[in-house]
């Protein structure tokens, strides 16, 4: 052991010999030109008519050529990076699984995506994963893991260790040791452990660059329990959002990955951790070669807080955002549909004491282009609470800057549920804006719908209003920019997106309490 990280950068050796084609030709070249020579050299009376190359000298041609020929392998790579990974294996109290209800799943129970898109733990999963065993005293989990320095640091999943009581690795050597949980992060599934009993460990590193679209890419771990196994593939994809949550940046790649490899590194050609890995896509449970691992800078980022204070604090200016569509861009004059729209500013944010007003859209963070809403969130997790950020707005088709200092991230928001009946649970009838396919009322004559907009009290199935999600108890705050409290603001707002060759009318709508916008397609004639 020595105290290295198993960066094979340095190595001579490392990197596997490659032949071109060229050099495949020139050698077959060579082979020729020995031949040649040879029925030269007998014309020309060699002695009892033999070549004038010895068979060693053509042995050697054809074992080069041989060579050439071959694939390469990853032997040197997997001989430097597999003992820096390690198999974790957990035990979680009874009473800790039965009265634990929390899912790791973002899809509902029973439903395709939940089955296609699985956390994969191990053979007996721990809590919140699916066919966890229970009633036996006890619940063992099994994942992988890597160390990340040489006195025991390790990284695995959140899920693989959330709710144990016990934590034990074993090394790539067969060693055992015990392990105590430092800190995770659900909203990234990560978490820092720290083995015991140890000071010399071989640990990984992991990369400073992000990996391309077909770059080969190792998987090591502890699939079923199999520990030290590796898959080889490539980098599939990049930024996937698999609706686990707003800071979703997953890379995706077709080395196999199952139930176990969960918390594992995935290794790029030069030794580094370019992901850890989470999750797989998988109608039976089995790899189908598409996996999800976490990027290696979101992986320092997170490990960096945990290891300073267990836990994870993240910048935010309280707005509820969402995408620029391409309708949406048209309804507000946009070239590109990008950025982030504000939904909703929350009272008392830093965003909305800095004045930024629903209807903005926030296109760049301290002189970084915002792509999207996603984007947005992640740029802004990623900063420290107290910083001091400049936001580009445009704000009702002018451009202007916002400066503000991030507030931090509250472990959970809730928003209130509004009811949409009256005080005998009917909606009552309202007034038909018929080029929407709406039917609405004001939101005063409605129990419980708030004083301000108007009540979507009745939706054509057949209309683009349906189709773009409108139902019975929505509220509509606002048209084109205009707080409208009856249908004939409505229709006067949509009258004038008419006047200015608008396609589609831009809505701020609020359902169950939380805002968003949805570009309506305007009606021709």
């Amino acid at each position: 052991m020595t105290d290295r990280p198993t960066d094979l950068s340095s190595l001579p050796s490392y990197q596997p010999p490659r032949r071109s084609l060229l050099a495949v030709r020139k050698l077959a070249l060579m082979a020729s030109v020995v031949a040649g020579l040879g029925v030269a050299a007998y014309g020309i009376g060699a002695p009892n008519g033999s070549d004038i190359f010895s068979s060693a000298a053509h042995a050697q041609v054809n074992n080069e050529i041989s060579k050439a020929a071959q694939p390469v392998g990853f032997a040197d790579i997997v001989e430097h990076v597999k003992p820096s990974v390690i198999s974790v294996k957990v035990n979680i109290n009874e009473k800790v699984a039965k009265d634990d209800n929390s899912d790791d799943s973002p899809f509902p129970p029973g439903s395709p995506m939940e089955r296609f898109f699985r956390r994969f733990g191990g053979p007996d999963l721990p809590p919140g994963l699916r066919g966890a065993p229970r009633g036996r005293g006890a619940i063992t989990g099994q994942g992988s893991g890597f160390f990340i320095s040489a006195d025991g640091y390790a990284v695995t999943n959140n899920h693989v260790v959330d709710g144990a009581d016990k934590v034990e690795v074993t090394t790539d050597d067969g060693k055992t040791f015990k392990a105590k949980v430092i800190g995770t992060d659900a909203r990234t599934d990560l978490a820092l452990i720290k083995v015991e009993g140890g000071s010399d460990f071989p640990f990984a590193k992991l990369s400073d660059g992000k990996p391309r679209i077909g770059d080969w890419v190792l998987a090591v771990g502890n699939p079923f329990g199999l520990g030290g196994t590796v898959t080889a593939g490539i980098v599939s994809a990049s930024g996937r959002d698999i609706g686990n949550g707003p800071y979703d940046d997953f890379i995706q790649i077709d080395a196999p990955v199952n139930k176990g490899n969960s918390g594992g590194p995935a290794f790029n050609t030069n030794g580094e951790v370019i992901g850890v890995n989470t999750a797989i896509y998988s109608p039976s449970g089995g790899s189908v070669g598409i996996a999800f691992s976490i990027p290696a800078p979101t992986v320092k980022n997170v490990i960096a807080q945990l290891k300073d204070k267990g836990s994870v604090s993240r910048g935010w200016i309280g707005v509820q955002i969402q995408p620029v569509t391409a309708d949406i861009a048209d309804s507000l004059g946009l070239k590109k549909a990008e950025g982030a729209l504000v939904a909703e500013p929350q009272a008392n944010g830093p965003a909305a004491k800095a004045g930024i007003e629903s209807g903005d859209v926030i296109t760049s963070v301290n002189g970084e282009t915002v792509k999207d809403a996603r984007e947005l969130a992640r740029t802004i997790g990623g900063l420290a609470p107290g910083a001091a950020v400049k936001l580009d707005v445009l704000h009702k088709g002018q451009n202007k800057v916002v400066n503000l200092t991030l507030g931090q991230l509250p472990n959970s928001i809730e928003a209130k549920a509004d009811n949409d009946n009256d005080d005998n649970g009917n909606t009552p009838h309202g007034t038909d804006v018929p080029r929407l396919g709406l039917t609405v009322a004001p939101a005063n004559s409605v129990a419980g719908a708030g004083k301000d907009g108007v009540v979507v009290t009745e939706v054509d199935p057949k209309s683009a209003a349906a189709e773009r999600g409108f139902k019975e108890g929505d509220v509509i705050l606002e048209v084109a920019g205009k707080t409208v409290a009856n249908a004939g603001d409505v229709r006067e707002a949509i009258n004038a997106a008419h006047s200015d060759n608008k396609n589609s009318v831009l809505m701020r709508v609020k359902t169950g309490g939380v805002s968003r916008f949805v570009a309506l397609p305007l009606a021709k004639g």
